[in-house]
């Protein structure tokens, strides 16, 4: 099998062959003349995976919606993917579906890599966007992607669909308008959810002849995988993936961003946090269990994950506050937890006071997209593209202060001005949840980040320490699959 090499021109050149690329893709596909009101609106799929597969069962439910085209290059899914839907196209190379002019809108659920650069291509050949969370890759293509959405006019969603739940402007009205709990003094976000080890191998993977891996590599370079599989676990390759962070914490974040700030806080101000892979001896190389700061000049938050079970031979997560997948709302007359589908708020003396119900957004989400491409106006969305990418860039960035991140002390850990406890008492757990594998917190290969100041502007690092957390913000792109550069409109 073919595969390119890695390219080594410099970044300059990369993005004008980029932004030639992309103005080739506008000139060569006209888009549809019609308003798409009263029209069948054909819908593409870039990937045929999983999560793609929900997404083609919610959207061909909305009145009016056709699966039309189907892409992977894995041919083994898009084989499965053609047995449910015979008379849509199917097409190994996305470019060969945005070249097909029938096509109103494209649902983009690839590998997280992808993301941007097949949503940006999409709206450049005219079509609107449905994008899977985590928006980005890293936070500079995310931007682009913005840039993207604005330039060429076009409806750009991303895929956090507890936008869509009733339920959160429930919660935002009892926790801002009515102020129930009186005024919210912190909040901690919790992903904890048991997931297993995925191989290392003393030999590179061999590529299933049926994957046209060059196209599955796309923008990421071409290095050997020494996991067990490809398909699913390049969640927790940095060259391909963003780790729990990205996969899950996006969602829980961005509940967070929602009801807490009410999106007026795009970005952290300044971010501290550690972690590690830890107790696997497995290929991969996102953290496994990772904490972190984040002051937004407001409210201060914390999230805490792991994907280790509570100790050798426990089945379930450790011992945490709230639930497993959520949040919890502090606030100086008690407490809300919320997840999705569901919260309930506490008094101060722990007495349930409320209970919020939902749905967890799917459906609604779709239909929601929908709406804003019969209109052409993503100002109906519920999670317009530049929601989604403040929203990943929270994860983005915790990513970034994990490995730019340096030797750890438990010293330096605790410095942390911690007023309401939120940290410490995280880093408590912790260090009870690890001592359980006879580790200490702190124990190689444990990382620790300084305290990293943010632009929020800019969307860049400044100040002391920054220079490496900066370099980790963009990647260098495989030519020819290079994210171009798209000034603000």
């Amino acid at each position: 099998m073919a595969r390119s090499a890695n390219s080594r021109v410099s970044r300059r050149s990369f993005l004008a062959c980029g932004a030639a690329a992309g103005a080739a893709l506008t000139l060569s596909r006209p888009q549809r003349a019609h308003a798409l009101a009263n029209d069948e609106i054909n819908m593409g799929f870039i990937s045929c995976g999983g999560r793609a597969g929900e997404h083609m069962n919610y959207f061909s439910k909305v009145t009016g919606v056709r699966v039309a085209g189907l892409c992977d290059p894995d041919e083994n899914r898009l084989d499965a993917a053609k047995r449910r839907f015979p008379d849509a196209q199917g097409f190994k190379d996305l470019r060969k579906l945005l070249d097909d002019e029938s096509l109103d809108a494209v649902v983009v659920a690839t590998t997280n890599h992808w993301h941007c650069l097949a949503s940006i291509w999409a709206m450049q050949a005219g079509k609107h966007v449905y994008v899977e969370k985590p928006l980005s890759h890293n936070q500079w293509e995310g931007r682009q992607t913005v840039n993207a959405a604005a330039k060429y006019k076009k409806v750009c969603a991303i895929g956090t669909q507890q936008r869509s739940d009733p339920m959160q402007a429930q919660i935002q009205k009892f926790l801002h308008d009515e102020q129930t709990l009186g005024k919210i003094t912190s909040t901690r976000v919790n992903r904890y959810g048991v997931r297993g080890q995925i191989g290392k191998r003393s030999t590179p993977l061999a590529i299933d002849p049926r994957v046209n891996y060059d196209l599955w590599l796309g923008p990421a370079q071409d290095k050997p995988i020494f996991r067990d599989k490809l398909q699913y676990d390049w969640h927790w390759d940095w060259n391909t993936g963003s780790g729990e962070m990205g996969n899950w914490g996006v969602h829980v974040l961005d509940d967070v961003r929602n009801n807490v700030f009410q999106d007026k806080v795009a970005l952290p101000k300044r971010i501290f946090g550690g972690g590690g892979r830890l107790v696997w001896n497995d290929a991969g190389e996102t953290p496994n269990v990772h904490y972190v700061y984040f002051d937004t000049g407001s409210i201060p938050v914390v999230i805490g994950l792991s994907n280790l079970t509570a100790g050798p031979g426990a089945k379930g997560s450790p011992k945490h506050p709230g639930p497993g997948s959520g949040y919890i709302v502090y606030c100086e007359g008690g407490r809300l937890e919320g997840q999705r589908g569901s919260a309930r708020a506490y008094d101060q003396d722990g007495k349930e006071i409320k209970k919020f119900s939902g749905n967890g957004g799917n459906g609604l989400h779709h239909q929601n997209f929908i709406s804003a491409v019969r209109q052409n106006d993503s100002s109906i969305l519920n999670a317009p593209v530049s929601v989604g990418n403040d929203t990943t860039g929270w994860c983005n960035l915790a990513n970034i202060a994990f490995r730019a991140g340096g030797s750890f002390t438990e010293s330096e850990a605790r410095a942390l001005d911690d007023p309401q406890g939120i940290w410490n008492s995280l880093l408590d757990e912790t260090k009870d949840h690890l001592a359980a594998y006879l580790m200490k917190l702190g124990d190689d290969p444990q990382r620790l980040s300084t305290m990293l100041e943010v632009d929020v502007e800019k969307e860049v690092f400044v100040g002391e320490n920054s220079k490496v957390a900066n370099e980790l913000l963009t990647r260098e792109f495989r030519a020819p699959y290079v994210v171009p550069e798209i000034a603000a409109s």
